[in-house]
């Protein structure tokens, strides 16, 4: 049965990825204001499709922790589910950091493109960094929220790496303040997997983080504190298994 549920879900993905990505072409002479609102009705779909379909359900903790005003979010990845979720549900226009080449994904890639996020070219080195200082401090200007893993991949849950310093520079550099934010995402939807399994995802929203009077080395620390202890109040027995091997 979930086999069966998770290929309903693929093929509702597909059958309405297309229009989807034909319609983002003709609002694109639209102000960008009303090209994001219209193009991520699309993940909003898919978060929805994702609950009717294969039963995953979700939950917000700690919302009042989101401010008024511009902040960079630096979030756990487990999944793709959260990259669908965080700018269908996220009161404020997110811009995720991203290369350039998904731009050529067919359907997909071009309504991301035309929503002026801070897409990067990898192939330039160091340089790529300076990319997202410079496109990350215009997006903080317009009011939208740059939305960063700092772990740079899809991890698996209970288990961490490296936290990198992108996000952490970043807020540093502009003197934006950095919101963390774990979730559980991979214990329905897992890296790779074909079949999603049936649950509640729980999207935990921490206290907003000063970034004046921070070196980018310790705020960087602080956001991974609060997230992997975050982490262990989601799924503790993750973590009790750990320790058991």
């Amino acid at each position: 049965m979930a086999w069966l549920r998770s290929f309903l879900y693929m093929v509702f993905l597909v059958v309405t990825v297309i229009p989807y990505a034909f319609a983002c072409i003709l609002w694109a002479p639209l102000p960008q204001h009303w090209r994001y609102r219209l193009t991520v009705g699309w993940p909003r779909l898919a978060i929805w499709g994702a609950k009717f379909f294969c039963g995953i359900r979700w939950q917000i903790k700690g919302a009042e922790n989101l401010p008024d005003g511009p902040c960079i979010l630096l979030s756990k990845h487990q999944s793709a589910w959260e990259t669908l979720f965080f700018p269908a549900h996220m009161p404020r226009e997110v811009c995720y950091v991203y290369k350039r080449e998904l731009h050529m994904l067919p359907f997909f890639g071009w309504g991301l493109a035309l929503l002026r996020m801070i897409p990067i070219d990898r192939a330039k080195g160091r340089d790529a960094f300076e990319q997202v200082i410079r496109q990350g401090s215009l997006r903080l200007q317009e009011g939208r929220w740059p939305l960063l893993f700092p772990e740079g991949t899809r991890v698996a849950p209970g288990a961490t790496a490296r936290f990198k310093m992108g996000g952490a520079l970043l807020a540093v550099r502009t003197g934006a303040v950095v919101v963390p934010v774990a979730l559980n995402a991979g214990e329905c939807w897992r890296r790779n997997a074909f079949i999603k399994k049936p649950g509640m995802i729980t999207v935990s929203i921490g206290p907003a983080i000063e970034s004046s009077g921070h070196t980018p080395e310790e705020l960087n620390a602080k956001v991974q504190a609060w997230i992997e202890g975050e982490m262990r109040e989601l799924n503790p027995e993750r973590y009790v298994q750990q320790r058991s091997a």
